[in-house]
């Protein structure tokens, strides 16, 4: 155990640590090369607790939900280093048997689109009581009033009705409920959400994520909650892990981190959020792409597009520097030999949070 690690535990309690991942490493070997895909991701969550990974497209959020449910192909995939603690055990040396039994059971997952995700020639509630008889040891009858109890918890009308009907009979809306009441119905201590409500209308999103954090609070499960959008951030957790190129770049509470970014990349994606104090001007955006993940750059990995940036960041990576209990950032103006730049950087952050508040 690092002694970052071992830090992290006596803040938050080993005892109320539910999933602690760590320096977790997954690649793809494929004919161009290799893909580290997620290289050197660490986050804690605590038992009850809702954390965010938040970052574009490709930096890494969803394989590293899928690592965490032993849901990756390998080959081409590898698990090349690291740890997934999740209730005192290590997932990643658990035998196929036994991570069976945690995935869907101890762990469920919201998928981001609900008609790929259930299986079109079953009815919605075998696909739930399928679940239950694998996870919660009961008959078929037992499992039957399991399911219905579950979509009267998620708000769907009529259960008995709709355990009959098949995914392609319902709405976008109505299969996410599905997919939420299957991941609620075996009592899981851990929900991962990959973008719920990606497919759905504006309307229906918000009653997908205040269903979510509902049946949160209620049940007291936790929630990893993986998302590009920040205002869903705002809303339903209370800590957040920003992810770049396959690390992390930036952790805090909800507050610290949308508040007071103390990353480039954190502040570029709050400054292309449109806002009333812009009107009549350009909107922001980051400038460049995502780097090729077979050609990342030698130092940090978003020094080609941090306006930020000089020499040291072209040259060497950062480390994740602690700024504070559970604040940390991947940049090199939080080292004490860069005190300078990090007062012009925070000069003009205060423009900034005027605009955001707005």
């Amino acid at each position: 155990m690092t002694q970052a690690v071992a830090e992290r535990e006596r803040r938050a309690g080993v005892g109320d640590v539910l999933l602690d991942v760590r320096d977790l490493h997954t690649y793809f070997h494929v004919m161009d090369g290799t893909v580290k895909a997620v290289d050197g991701v660490s986050f804690s969550l605590r038992k009850g607790g809702r954390l965010a990974l938040v970052g574009e497209s490709g930096c890494g959020k969803s394989v590293t939900a899928l690592s965490i449910m032993r849901l990756i192909d390998t080959p081409p995939g590898e698990f090349a280093g690291g740890e997934i603690i999740f209730d005192g055990r290590d997932l990643l040396k658990l035998k196929d048997d036994e991570i069976r039994k945690v995935r869907g059971g101890d762990i469920a997952m919201v998928f981001q689109e609900p008609m790929t995700s259930l299986n079109p020639v079953m009815t919605v509630g075998d696909q739930i009581i399928e679940a239950v008889l694998l996870h919660q040891g009961v008959n078929q009858k037992g499992a039957e009033a399991i399911a219905v109890q579950a979509l009267v918890d998620v708000g769907v009308a009529d259960a008995k009705r709709r355990l009959k009907q098949y995914p392609f009979e319902l709405s976008g809306g109505m299969r996410q409920r599905i997919m939420i009441a299957m991941a609620l119905s075996c009592n899981p201590k851990l929900i991962i959400a990959d973008e719920p409500t990606t497919a759905l209308d504006v309307t229906i999103q918000r009653q997908i994520l205040e269903l979510i954090k509902t049946i949160q609070e209620r049940t007291g499960t936790a929630l990893l909650l993986i998302t590009h959008d920040l205002g869903v951030v705002a809303e339903t957790v209370d800590d957040v892990a920003v992810m770049y190129a396959g690390r992390v770049v930036e952790t805090g509470t909800v507050d610290e981190v949308l508040l007071s970014p103390r990353h480039p990349y954190t502040r570029g994606l709050l400054e292309s959020i449109p806002s009333q104090g812009k009107k009549g001007q350009r909107l922001s955006a980051i400038r460049g792409v995502v780097p090729n993940p077979f050609r990342m750059p030698q130092g940090c990995k978003f020094e080609p597009r941090c306006p930020y940036a000089w020499q040291t960041c072209a040259d060497e990576e950062p480390p994740l520097i602690e700024l504070g209990s559970d604040r940390t950032a991947r940049c090199w103006l939080h080292d004490r030999r860069f005190a300078d730049r990090l007062a012009d950087y925070e000069a003009s952050l205060a423009k900034l949070m005027e605009q955001v508040a707005s």
